[in-house]
């Protein structure tokens, strides 16, 4: 658009998304469900042998996906652009200053799009034995024979039906429950589905400490009796949340406040430091690449176009690529009710009832939909074969305020999973449709025909 850009960045181009996040993660899932799908050929008059899995190989397709996709992050494709790149560590010297590579830069306007890293928990022990993070499980080729994995967040419950579905033995700890974010129902069809698959779930645990073993690493859990139970394993995976990238950049420098749960930001994505703008994980909330790329748009509005943009993602969608997928946009259905009581209406429709998923032999979940009074779309739940995908028209209808009448009204494709959702948005008009009073009026129009 015309302005002078310098890029700084102190490790791999891409960041986490590319390298150590969604795009190892959803490469490695994919690499299980095709085990999957071999074990489960049987049941459409296929083979269904048991597949002998590779694990090396299947991290070879993670690491060529992440080349495959690496030239769009790439030095040589920003500089093609015109940016100059920096590709060393950057630390703010002063309120409009950067050090970066033997290089001071001063600039108008700074972003700090730092992210984040994973969240290593203080349990006694951790420290002392080798363990995984995101930022390491993809570079590991050899099949663990018993991961153990520390957290049942998304990245947890992804990992986990993940390395079980190529052949290991898996165990999620985790001091609640989980995926405690989204809605319990929901959850508990994933949590179904990775029982049935072997995964084990110890919830509502407390870890002791972790020991080195002779044949691995042991977690030792604290019971409620007061004794203790060794849960073995040969590796470990620390899957406890995420830790926003302050330290070390400089911010006391530059004048930005901040806490350990991010920077601190106004509406417009602006720090304490006017002349700094902060984007993504680092600014605290949610930590999502589309929010960050969300983000880099009200930025750029505010930046280049001196349109005062706020950040009000009212419609944030996220999933867990578990299979089944789950994905959530605008309120669940217990934050409605919290916030509007019964005023609100809830309507769904299962996967049962859909022929595609039927078809496909995949009918494990349902779609529900927030509705309020007046019919307006508050939010909506999906748990379900391609449920990321299916979320999209509910994201559209309520970042644009739609009300429930608009998806009824579109023609969904037949068979397709998305008539899921016109079946859901249907259902608000079954009370009313089948009525005494439709049947009193509809009688007596007959009778004029």
């Amino acid at each position: 658009m015309g302005a002078k850009v310098v890029l700084i960045e102190g490790h791999k181009m891409g960041g986490d998304c590319l390298n150590t996040g969604c795009v190892p993660s959803k490469s490695l899932l994919a690499a299980g469900k095709a085990a999957k799908i071999a074990r489960a050929s049987g049941k459409f008059g296929v083979n269904g042998a048991e597949p002998v899995i590779n694990f090396a190989k299947a991290n070879a397709h993670v690491q060529s996906v992440i080349a495959t996709i690496a030239p769009h992050d790439s030095v040589e494709r920003f500089e093609g652009l015109g940016c100059t790149v920096i590709q060393a560590h950057g630390k703010f010297s002063g309120p409009d200053t950067v050090e970066a590579g033997g290089k001071i830069i001063r600039a108008r306007r700074f972003i700090i799009a730092t992210g984040s890293r994973a969240a290593v928990p203080p349990i006694p022990g951790l420290a002392g034995v080798p363990h995984f993070t995101n930022e390491t499980i993809f570079d590991n080729t050899v099949l663990p024979e018993h991961l153990i994995i520390i957290g049942g967040g998304p990245i947890g419950c992804e990992m986990a039906q993940a390395h079980r579905r190529l052949g290991a033995r898996v165990t999620i700890l985790d001091a609640g429950g989980i995926l405690p974010k989204d809605d319990p129902e929901a959850v508990e069809v994933v949590r179904r589905r990775l029982t049935s698959e072997g995964v084990v779930l110890r919830e509502k645990i407390k870890i002791a400490r972790v020991e080195a073993g002779e044949s691995g690493i042991a977690v030792v859990l604290s019971t409620p009796g007061g004794s203790e139970e060794r849960v073995a394993g040969s590796h470990i995976l620390v899957a406890a949340g995420r830790r926003p990238n302050v330290e070390n950049i400089g911010l006391d420098e530059a004048g930005v406040k901040y806490s350990p749960r991010g920077i601190t930001v106004d509406a417009r994505l602006r720090t304490s430091n006017t002349k700094i703008f902060a984007a993504g994980d680092v600014a605290g909330g949610y930590q999502f690449t589309h929010l960050a790329g969300y983000h880099a748009g009200i930025i750029i509005r505010n930046i280049l176009f001196w349109v005062p943009a706020k950040a009000q993602p009212a419609a944030m969608p996220w999933v867990t690529y578990t299979d089944p997928e789950l994905a959530q946009v605008g309120l669940s259905e217990a934050e409605a009710k919290a916030k509007f009581g019964d005023t609100v209406r809830i309507v769904r429709a299962e996967f049962t009832g859909n022929d595609r998923a039927i078809a496909e032999g995949a009918t494990d979940g349902f779609l529900k939909a927030v509705v309020a009074k007046n019919g307006k779309i508050l939010g909506a739940t999906i748990v379900g074969l391609n449920a990321g995908e299916l979320i999209l028209p509910w994201v559209l209808a309520i970042t644009s305020g739609l009300k429930i009448g608009a998806m009824t009204a579109m023609i969904a494709p037949y068979p397709t999973l998305s008539e899921i959702s016109k079946r859901a948005a249907g259902a608000y008009y079954t009370p009313t449709l089948f009525s005494d009073s439709t049947r009193f009026i509809v009688r007596n129009l007959l009778r004029f025909t």
